[in-house]
């Protein structure tokens, strides 16, 4: 029944319990193996590791499975290295120091343009890889809704390019070409939309970090400029075409709630900062809305804390034809599998509408 209450809350048609989906979970590999009773870790096989985690989606039930296709490798070596922290042991998060950047002042930046140095792409080539990546997805969580997406969808793709800080320097040197440059790479991006709106998908995942956990990181009436103007031209042959679109931000978006349900997109996944509390009660007739659970209630928290988070989530969500429940934003492996294992509890008691 995963995918029915999964598909008919992207639709908002009230399932009889409230439908979820979670991040991590299923590679945090102690609480697959205390789900499933299947003996996985890190370094088994393949193909078992993908068959323990097809069966712990099946135990928790997941509705929906987040998933993207396209990333900053789309941009070669011509993109900043920013290197990883290590992440619990979580794969493809592993530690790496390798920091390169290949533009050397604010001017350089200002200057780029994607469109020539990226050059344009094969569309039958992109429908192919979209539709070949939610063909994947089904095959690796077939009871659930599916998707496939961008991740470096506008602002997203300036940091995979630039980095945080030459990014940070440029818009403080001149915001205004900062932004022509933003709708440079808008322009360029724009190709991997037109063919999404082409393949045979029914749901798409925007991603967008937007935001810090303390909120905008810049000005506003800048993205209002320079954003959500592109962001409507990327979602308008999506929504033309009979998709599901659901937008993705880490960080406190709260201050762009409306100006992202002003480009027409079905759905909203976020981090525990955002105010989940306003989109149910502004959108929760009338969109998908994802979260928020808060993981530092998992790692940290005791049972009576992670009873009250849920709760609190379910205050929020229950009367929503849209919600799913999520822990944002991600259940990492370092967390206790006993307290992930009473979030599942609750989540389960209390899912019943």
């Amino acid at each position: 029944m995963s995918y029915t209450d999964g598909w008919a809350a992207i639709n908002l048609e009230m399932p009889p319990r409230v439908p979820r989906t979670e991040y991590s979970a299923e590679m945090h590999w102690e609480l697959v193996t205390a789900v499933t009773g299947m003996a996985v870790t890190q370094n088994s096989d393949a193909n078992f590791k993908c068959e323990s985690q097809k069966a712990f989606r099946r135990a928790w039930n997941y509705g929906l499975i987040w998933n993207v296709l396209i990333f900053g490798d789309e941009f070669g070596d011509i993109r900043t290295k920013m290197g990883h922290a290590e992440y619990a042991q979580l794969e493809g998060h592993n530690f790496n120091n390798q920091v390169s950047c290949p533009f050397k002042t604010p001017e350089e930046v200002l200057a780029f343009d994607p469109v020539e140095t990226y050059g344009p792409r094969d569309k039958k080539e992109l429908i192919r890889r979209f539709e070949a990546d939610y063909r994947n997805a089904c095959q690796a969580g077939s009871d659930a809704v599916n998707m496939t997406g961008v991740y470096i969808t506008c602002v997203s793709g300036l940091i995979e390019i630039f980095g945080w800080d030459m990014m940070l320097m440029a818009m403080g040197t001149d915001p205004d070409k900062f932004g022509l440059l933003t709708n440079r790479y808008a322009q360029w991006i724009q190709q991997y939309f037109d063919a999404l709106a082409q393949a045979d998908v029914p749901v798409v995942m925007v991603h967008d970090d937007i935001a810090w956990t303390s909120g905008p990181f810049a000005y506003p009436d800048w993205y209002r400029r320079y954003v959500f103007p592109n962001y409507k031209k990327y979602i308008r042959p999506l929504l033309d075409s009979g998709k599901k679109v659901l937008f993705t931000s880490d960080g406190t978006y709260t201050t762009f709630i409306d100006d992202i349900a002003k480009t027409g997109v079905h759905g909203f996944a976020m981090e525990p900062t955002t105010d989940m509390a306003y989109i149910a009660k502004k959108y929760g007739k009338t969109h998908v809305f994802i979260g928020n659970a808060d993981t530092q209630v998992l790692l940290y928290g005791t049972k009576e804390q992670i009873r009250t988070e849920v709760e609190r989530c379910m205050a929020i969500g229950r009367d929503c034809p849209g919600f799913f429940m999520a822990v944002g934003n991600h259940i990492p492996p370092n967390t206790p599998v006993e307290n992930a294992m009473y979030y599942n509890e609750i989540y389960n008691e209390l899912s019943k509408r």
